[in-house]
């Protein structure tokens, strides 16, 4: 799969076993919603993310307690784990004694002593750092100086902190800047993308509820990687951390970065749809969860870009009067019931994905 444009060649680090930069895949990550403290939850909530492909996992940790459970978490999940610090640096040398891969922290709410011990215990340990600059954060004199956080307020921060970790030794890094503007968050990026070869995290910070979410993240981080900025990303949404996991695929697959599980093209139905599209959408959507193969699968209403659709797609239906011609590869198959759409198009499917693993 070939996507819309050339990258912006970053350095390359690890957190964990994962490659972050350079020529790596972009890397899809989330935050976990659970209480810390409780292993349990935590864990099972880590590995359904995993399941829905996400490749690295971010733990609140408000506490000791809450740190000092990272070393049972670890030990039980596959992915590598990034702890989430603010103002106690304590607090980031117990998450890195723990084993966690990664420390995300924001210097505008710590110490500079603090942040001394933390690079020097990361290096050590060969933990990578992400340096988070947030709106709401900025240094005191910063957002003095600018009068609001504005991009240009956002980068100083950055080029600060970067500055200072890199005279500090830090051996792995990579930078957040987040808004939740979106029109400051892009040219945030695009400013900073200039100033610095470190990995760029991208995200917009608060981006509320699913459809809030959907709508800011895709511009937001969108734009940006349509303009080769960025190594990893996070889709931040108030709800279950998995609609994260499946917006991040759906904005990568629409430019063409990446593609995990099917792509469904529908038409937005009209006068002319002799069919109930709405319910088989709803049904095939339902009924694909958890698919990974990366199929593009259409259901089209009508005669008038129906077939054309279908034929383009890896698997389609197009249909028109109670029954339609099912599409695959190219080619129709046969004619179909319309009562009988959903299920013949998943026996195909799950012949199509069959045979692949067979190859």
């Amino acid at each position: 799969m070939k996507g819309i444009g050339h990258r912006r060649k970053t350095k390359t680090i690890f957190v964990g076993n994962v490659p972050v930069g350079g020529n790596a895949p972009l890397v899809v990550q989330s935050m976990t919603c659970t209480d810390t403290r409780d292993v349990r939850a935590t864990v099972a909530q880590i590995r359904e993310l995993e399941e829905a492909g996400c490749e690295l996992i971010r733990v609140a940790v408000p506490d000791a307690e809450a740190a000092e459970a990272l070393g049972t978490i670890k030990k039980r999940i596959s992915i590598p784990l990034i702890a989430d610090i603010h103002f106690n640096f304590r607090l980031a040398l117990e998450a890195i004694r723990q084993g966690a891969d990664g420390i995300r922290i924001n210097p505008g709410n710590m110490k500079r002593e603090g942040l001394r011990r933390i690079v020097a215990a990361a290096a050590s340990a060969g933990a990578a750092i992400r340096i988070g600059i947030n709106a709401g954060s900025l240094e005191k004199d910063i957002l003095r100086k600018h009068g609001r956080p504005t991009a240009a307020a956002l980068v100083e921060s950055a080029l600060r902190s970067l500055a200072f970790f890199e005279e500090m030794g830090a051996k792995s890094l990579k930078l957040s800047i987040k808004s939740s503007d979106v029109p400051t968050m892009i040219e945030s990026y695009r400013l900073v993308a200039k100033r610095t070869r470190w990995p760029l995290h991208l995200g917009v910070t608060e981006a509320g509820t699913l459809l809030h979410a959907a709508v800011k993240s895709s511009i937001g981080i969108g734009v940006l990687l349509a303009e080769g900025i960025g190594d990893t990303l996070r889709v931040s949404v108030t709800g279950h951390p998995r609609e994260e996991i499946r917006l991040a695929y759906e904005i990568l697959g629409a430019l063409r970065l990446r593609r995990r599980g099917p792509e469904i093209i529908s038409c937005p139905t009209c006068g002319r749809c002799e069919i109930d599209l709405f319910r088989l959408a709803e049904e095939v959507e339902s009924r694909l969860t958890g698919l990974k193969e990366p199929l593009k699968i259409a259901l089209m209403g009508c005669v008038v870009n129906g077939p054309g659709e279908a034929a383009e797609a890896d698997i389609g239906i197009a249909g028109g009067k109670g029954q339609g011609l099912l599409f695959r590869c190219g080619k129709a198959v046969r004619k179909v019931r319309e009562a009988d759409f959903a299920d013949e198009l998943l026996r195909e499917i799950s012949r199509m994905t069959k045979d692949e693993k067979e190859m």
